[in-house]
């Protein structure tokens, strides 16, 4: 029976509960699973649940759990596992739905197990030796933490302690309480999450001594890791056991159970894609100005459920599954060297000039040049003369900046310590990227975060720009008003 893992937060942080009804409507679930009802009320009250089973672990609605463990397997069980085929199918996992609502995702079985297979196979012996210790909080309704976690600690043996924290304002406290017990031998995580860590630790020996003492390798998805960022952990690294700890990367998405690339070479490079694994044939398509990435494989998906128009527009005439995103080679003339990521295909647009920008690289670098100001950034510039950056404050970084840690987001928008922070960095950032495809020309910082509501954020934190664009439009109107407000940064 397949299954279908749902985001927590279409229950947990919506207001309108238009993509769990999508979703549910979609999947005609005949049972649904949860840990606890409660934090699920709203979200099932919104529901016509008639004909559902319902299965919670804390008795709290429905079906005990218990009841089902403690039922004895019959021979039907045995039947089930005997039918198990590779091309069945073993989950549905939704997209992110950051461009619309979420496409279910058909994964089967030969999918997962072929791609937990293929990162083993350019691993170093002696790695695969000892079984891995990780504390991870990737929810299991993406792919990046229910297959490429999962899945490969399941292979490998290892041990998996389910982190309670999340990479947000006031939630990585639990993940960091957990360091300080747990020591990992490997750790994964996404570039913002990394953020976080890096002023933990920076600020604490003893996390530090603890999170590096038996750690092997460190591992990012999800997003670009800026550069300025691996320089910091790599710091702290040295100055906690006295050696550099290795960073790689992995890339792929939903649609490819997940990874199709890794970098399984040590390397300072932040950003790269890596080469693609044993089993893969991928191709560079030329779109625009990019070279998008186009993959073939076992571990590739035949489409989505009961969507055959979205499922015959992912794939080219040669049946490589489009993934939306630029590449380049690190070295055309050593394409050993690996592929580097190039943006997002759709996310790329032109000044009035004609010139175009590469938004998604220039997101990444904006933030890194921003002295700790930014948590993340929107990139406007479509049809105008210059870029401006509207830009989504790192509240904790910022208050430190004030010097006041009471301070409210509607204060640390227009404070002038932290104004000045950021014209400071955006003025770094231009002297080294002086052309008007790179030059940040303005900045207006936001009072309000991403919302997962109106498609603007999905559960890795990824930030749709389009969308988030359209929907402040009134802002971006602000940040290219002549004369400019006295809460937009010239640099």
């Amino acid at each position: 029976v397949p299954v279908a893992p749902v985001s927590p937060s279409y229950s947990t942080m919506s207001s309108d509960f238009e993509k769990l009804r999508y979703v549910v409507d979609l999947i005609e679930p005949k049972l649904i699973f949860m840990q606890e009802s409660a934090p699920f009320a709203r979200g099932l009250a919104a529901l016509d649940l008639d004909g559902v089973e319902l299965v919670t672990v804390d008795a709290s609605r429905g079906t005990s759990f218990t009841d089902l463990t403690d039922t004895a397997p019959g021979d039907a069980v045995e039947e089930s596992y005997a039918r198990l085929a590779p091309g069945m199918v073993a989950k549905y996992l939704f997209t992110s739905g950051s461009t619309g609502m979420p496409k279910a995702v058909i994964t089967t079985q030969e999918m997962m197990c072929v791609n937990s297979v293929m990162p083993k196979s350019v691993t170093l012996e002696e790695e695969n030796e000892e079984p891995p210790v990780l504390l991870n909080w990737l929810p299991w309704n993406h792919c990046f933490g229910g297959n490429a976690i999962l899945n490969n600690l399941l292979v490998a043996g290892g041990t998996l302690y389910i982190d309670g924290g999340r990479p947000v304002p006031g939630g990585f406290a639990e993940t960091v309480a957990n360091l300080r017990e747990i020591a990992p031998t490997a750790y994964s995580n996404v570039p913002a999450a990394y953020t976080m860590l890096a002023d933990e630790l920076e600020r604490d020996d003893e996390l530090a001594k603890n999170f590096f003492s038996r750690l092997r390798t460190l591992a990012y998805g999800g997003a670009a890791l800026s550069q300025d960022l691996y320089e910091r952990i790599q710091r702290v690294a040295i100055r906690a056991v006295g050696e550099r700890i290795a960073f790689s990367s992995g890339y792929g998405a939903t649609e490819t159970a997940p990874t199709i690339t890794n970098v399984h070479w040590p390397t300072e490079r932040m950003g790269l894609l890596g080469l693609p694994l044993p089993g893969i044939e991928l191709k560079l398509a030329p779109v625009g100005l990019k070279m998008e990435v186009r993959v073939r494989g076992a571990c590739i998906t035949k489409g989505y459920y009961k969507n055959p128009e979205k499922t015959r527009d992912a794939y080219d005439e040669e049946g490589f599954y489009r993934l939306g995103d630029g590449a380049r080679f690190v070295n055309p003339d050593n394409p050993l060297e690996g592929l580097v990521f190039d943006g997002r295909v759709a996310e790329d647009f032109k000044l009035s000039t004609g010139t175009w920008v590469s938004a998604g690289k220039l997101r990444v670098d904006a933030v890194a040049a921003s002295n700790g100001v930014l948590a993340d950034a929107l990139i406007a510039g479509l049809d105008r003369e210059y870029i401006g950056l509207l830009g989504f404050p790192n509240i904790p970084a910022c208050r430190n900046i004030a010097g006041d840690q009471s301070l409210a987001a509607e204060d640390i928008v227009h404070h002038p310590a932290v104004l000045e922070r950021l014209a400071e960095g955006m003025r770094a950032h231009n002297k080294g990227n002086p052309g008007s495809s790179t030059r940040v020309a303005r900045a207006l910082l936001m009072v309000e975060p991403a919302s997962v509501d109106a498609g603007e954020l999905t559960d890795k934190g990824y930030i749709n720009q389009s969308v988030a664009l359209g929907r402040r439009a009134a802002l971006v109107e602000k940040l290219y008003a002549d004369p400019p407000g006295n809460d937009v940064v010239v640099v």
